[in-house]
């Protein structure tokens, strides 16, 4: 009897198996071909994935010249399918459908829709531990109650109160800058690294206040676990498998566990002491105490927000180094950027909150650098049930995917030299919202926008008034996707000051 119970099971669970594996897929590859939307085949459980991490690791075995037309570097599955099934197509993750879609019109439609058609994609749950339930984790009505909680906590009056914390680590990196270049005329660095350790001082200051210092420690260990977070993402999760104690998951557990108490540590600490209610995390505290109505964060869930909090200073670090390489690529503007910071300045006077927006050159050249190297790179929506977007029917639980790069790379839409840094292109404001869109769009816009680009705008104007660029011979360009778009191989750049009477310090600017 208990055999043949069993034998019951087996059927049960291998006819589910098999619908879900093989006449769930062919019925939506269907759905979606009878609307002219071709693609590779699902094949099995695992989907394309394997030939999406083929064609990953292929790209990547490889540098590309300085250029940037780099799509079939940073996407090589898009660019391949692309050529084959045309712009917009279905690819398999597993036996979830996503189909790629880089029409302005459609990610507009997408990007701004209700929060009960489409929602954010679930997370890979090895993936999680990057960003807890922090916003970029939440759905549906927990997250807008999160936003509304979160969102004082970024208005401009408090990103304005946190730019002497960023004027004073880009002051602390430029001393150190100056003791290694010495009296030489030149010195090689890696920016890129450069630019991470001031995304932790700045996110730990900005954080945490006054007990920076142990935010630092969060911050290595948020690096940690974005590279697990990483190979997590690249690959089909297997129900279960994230309790599963292999080497990774101990290491994830390890990391979270380690973040979680230092953070508890700190909040602790913001709780007893009014001396941090400058930091993030004190205005996080009080503005859940001031939306009691609406439900205040518990400990855990201001954990969660601070990690998210870290994550986004890392696209700032992103950003610059990409700056930084294009300015010193192209001396032209790096002396028009540098012309008007001094003008701003008046000689030796201090970056302010209130004269950033005179830095429009500056503003021009971050928005260029945000268009061809989107820290981002996608953005992923869910179809919570069908729906019809432009002339497409969508079936439920398919997977909206929106390649930034793509868009933001297209000749159609920015004209032949979309792939030519032009910084004077945002002289004016793209016309269409759906063909420029490095921070988001709609209700899950970045919560974080002013407050990135007011740091970006200070720390690369404090330190293009100071020094020049060219790129170092020793450069390899290799960008790459690592959760973010970021150089495989460091960003190494020829640093020279700007004239022998600079005593190298922001604190005489």
């Amino acid at each position: 009897m208990a055999f043949f119970f069993v034998m019951i099971l087996t059927v049960l669970a291998s006819l589910k198996f098999l619908y879900s594996v093989i006449w769930v897929p062919c019925r939506i590859q269907q759905i979606f071909r009878k609307q002219g939307i071709k693609g590779p085949n699902c094949g099995s459980y695992f989907g394309n994935t394997a030939e999406m991490i083929r064609m990953t690791d292929e790209a990547l075995s490889k540098s590309i010249p300085f250029k940037h037309d780099i799509v079939h570097r940073v996407l090589p599955d898009y660019y391949r399918w692309s050529a084959k099934y045309g712009k917009n197509f279905l690819c398999w993750f597993g036996v979830t459908p996503r189909l790629v879609l880089v029409d302005p019109d459609m990610i507009k439609e997408i990007l701004l829709g209700t929060i009960d058609n489409i929602d954010r994609d679930s997370f890979n749950p090895l993936a999680k531990p990057l960003i807890g339930d922090g916003l970029p984790g939440l759905m549906g009505h927990k997250w807008a109650a999160h936003r509304k909680i979160a969102t004082p906590a970024f208005n401009l009056e408090k990103v304005k109160a946190w730019v002497p914390e960023m004027i004073a680590s880009v002051t602390e990196m430029l001393d150190k800058w100056g003791e290694l270049i010495g009296e030489r005329d030149e010195f090689e660095m890696d920016v890129h690294k450069e630019f991470y350790n001031l995304a932790g001082e700045v996110s730990s200051r900005t954080a945490f206040g006054s007990n920076f210092r142990k935010g630092m420690r969060i911050f290595e260990l948020q690096q940690q676990q974005k590279f697990l977070s990483y190979k997590a993402l690249q690959n089909v999760y297997i129900p279960g498998f994230r309790l599963f104690p292999s080497k990774y998951n101990k290491l994830r557990w390890k990391l979270a566990k380690e973040t979680r108490e230092s953070m508890r540590m700190l909040i602790d600490t913001c709780r007893i002491t009014s001396e941090d209610s400058k930091g993030f995390l004190g205005e996080l505290m009080s503005s859940g105490n001031r939306n009691k109505l609406r439900g205040e964060l518990d400990i855990e869930e201001v954990i969660d927000e601070c990690k998210t909090f870290f994550f986004g200073w890392e696209a700032t670090a992103n950003t610059l180094t990409w700056a930084i390489l294009l300015l010193a690529q192209d001396q032209e503007w790096q002396e028009k950027a540098r012309e008007e910071v001094l003008q701003v300045c008046k000689g030796n006077e201090h970056l302010t909150a209130e004269n950033l927006p005179e830095l429009k050159i500056v503003d021009m050249i971050i928005k260029e650098t945000l268009r061809l190297y989107p820290p981002d790179n996608i953005i992923t929506r869910k179809a919570m049930k069908n729906i019809k977007v432009g002339n497409l029917n969508i079936p439920a639980k398919t997977e909206l995917y929106m390649p930034q790069t793509v868009v933001h790379h297209d000749t159609e839409i920015w004209g032949p030299d979309a792939n030519e840094f032009n910084p004077a292109r945002f002289v004016e404001p793209p016309k269409h919202l759906g063909a420029y869109f490095p921070f988001g769009l709609g209700g899950r816009i970045c919560i974080g926008r002013n407050l990135a680009m007011a740091e970006a705008k200070i720390i690369l104007a404090t330190i293009i008034k100071q020094l020049s660029f060219t790129v170092s011979p020793s450069y390899v360009h290799a960008p790459m996707m690592l959760v973010m778009v970021q150089p495989q191989h460091g960003a190494h750049v020829l640093v020279r000051k700007i004239s022998p009477s600079s005593s190298f310090s922001v604190r005489n600017l």
